[in-house]
């Protein structure tokens, strides 16, 4: 069983046991969050799909520890002018552990293809009359 979440603004294939990086969240490490965001699931290859999301499907998980990112090099320059600029960044994460994904009131099936009418085009189209230019005399 796998679902899609969005977590921080991000989408994540997640499933249980599964240890995931994302951006940092604002609750106290050894808690327990719970993200109602789920787009899609899978439930041994019955595969739901949410319109934006699923009704009463959530990821339960729980808050490992908050940790920085690898350092990132920004380094820009002007070449003959002398202007160089160097900078770092390092991006904050939050490690969370994938406890539980409950799909209560998730059997909801896809849509159904609404019938659509095409209305016809009863306008005919007429081709535009050729106008035949006479050529400019010089008087």
């Amino acid at each position: 069983m796998y679902a899609i979440v969005e977590i921080a603004g991000q989408q994540f294939k997640v499933s249980k046991d599964q240890k995931v990086y994302v951006h940092r969240l604002a609750s106290e490490e050894g808690t327990k969050v719970s993200f109602d965001k789920v787009l899609l699931l899978d439930y041994n290859g019955n595969v739901t799909l949410g319109a934006p999301a699923v009704e009463g499907a959530s990821v339960e998980a729980k808050v490992l520890q908050h940790l920085k990112g690898d350092k990132v090099i920004v380094f820009k320059k002007k070449r003959r002018k002398g202007y160089k600029k160097k900078n770092g960044h390092r991006q904050s994460f939050t490690q969370i552990l994938i406890e539980g994904i409950s799909a209560t009131g998730a059997k909801k099936k896809a849509t159904k293809k609404a019938d659509v009418e095409v209305a016809e085009v009863t306008e005919e189209v007429k081709p535009k009359a050729k106008t035949t230019k006479k050529p400019k005399t010089e008087e």
